[in-house]
């Protein structure tokens, strides 16, 4: 009898204890709460990994070889293939390839981060107007965006290019010098790829303009800058940041297409796309020249392509639950 008595007390205690540890635990963050859905998702961590390697790559390779040295020619080192002095190879006309694939990842990593600025600013910029204001604004912004949708960027991208690419001089940015071609590369990359970002900002702005905070913010006469910048575009920066995050993909991709083409950044200036068009005669008989080029730009893309899914999952406002 004692026993049947004591285990609806213990229940009860335990239950109490339950509740009471329950109630004592803080709640998680947003932030925390954010990377703990991203450390569940693997190939992002895997990506990111990758990419921080390929940073410290491109960027620190600079401290064990000069740019003298990545354009250094000797023709009797012509086309050697890969070796203890030469772990990459050389090139036709000597080059090291390993010291040229760190400094031509160190513009092409540049390119597609300085595009998705461009890109990203011009993207929230219009789209936040078309968004917020609506009305005529909104009609002229997205026919202007439409009507850039149905010109093919490449195409686009190759004709400006050619038009441009010689007429700017070289240029000397913190210690290098950098080819025009490589604003010029920048410059239309950015100009050329704000239209889905642009869309997925208005639908952002559209929707959270509607919420009661909005509303109290205009009746307590908070003017329409302040509104876009202090409380709608931070509620919006889940989509930018996956949308910019992957715009960096798409650039490096787009100035490689280009570059093989013969049409990019042009020498002396080295990146991964135009190391590729040295090597288009050179396939079969000397493949380290498109091989190592060909898979820092595999890896880099894929990493930020897994970074990017990630970072969606993380950030979802619909599941947030862990």
């Amino acid at each position: 009898m004692s026993q049947t008595m004591e285990t609806p007390e213990l229940k009860s205690n335990g239950v109490i204890t339950l509740v009471q540890d329950e109630l004592e635990t803080p709640p998680l963050s947003l932030r925390r709460l954010t990377w703990l859905r991203f450390r569940r998702h693997k190939l992002a961590v895997v990506g990111a990994v990758v990419l921080t390697l390929l940073f410290v790559y491109s960027f620190g390779g600079g401290l064990i070889f000069s740019e003298s040295f990545a354009n250094y020619t000797d023709t009797s080192l012509r086309l050697n293939a890969p070796s203890a002095e030469h772990p990459f190879g050389t090139d036709t006309i000597g080059r090291d390839i390993l010291a040229r694939t760190m400094y031509g990842g160190q513009i092409s990593l540049l390119i597609g981060i300085t595009a998705v600025l461009i890109e990203t600013f011009v993207g929230v910029m219009i789209g936040a107007l078309a968004g917020y204001y609506g009305g005529v604004i909104d009609n002229i912004l997205m026919r202007i965006t439409e009507a850039m949708l149905n010109i093919p960027e490449i195409f686009l991208l190759i004709v400006m290019a050619k038009f441009f690419g010689g007429r700017i001089p070289p240029i000397e940015f913190m210690g290098r010098e950098y080819s025009g071609s490589v604003i010029v590369i920048v410059v239309i990359i950015g100009l050329t790829s704000w239209m889905y970002l642009a869309r997925i900002v208005r639908a952002e702005f559209l929707s959270i303009k509607e919420n009661e905070f909005i509303l109290a913010a205009r009746a307590t006469g908070t003017n329409n800058f302040e509104i876009i910048l202090r409380h709608i575009l931070p509620n919006s920066v889940a989509p930018i940041i996956v949308s910019a995050t992957l715009g960096v993909a798409n650039a490096i991709l787009n100035e490689a297409y280009i570059s093989f083409l013969g049409l990019g950044v042009q020498p002396p200036t080295a990146t991964w796309g135009n190391m590729l068009d040295g090597a288009n005669n050179y396939l079969e008989t000397a493949p380290w020249l498109w091989f190592f080029p060909g898979l820092l730009i595999l890896l880099t893309v894929l990493s930020i392509n897994f970074l990017g899914d990630g970072l969606r999952d993380a950030i979802d406002p619909h599941s947030r639950a862990t």
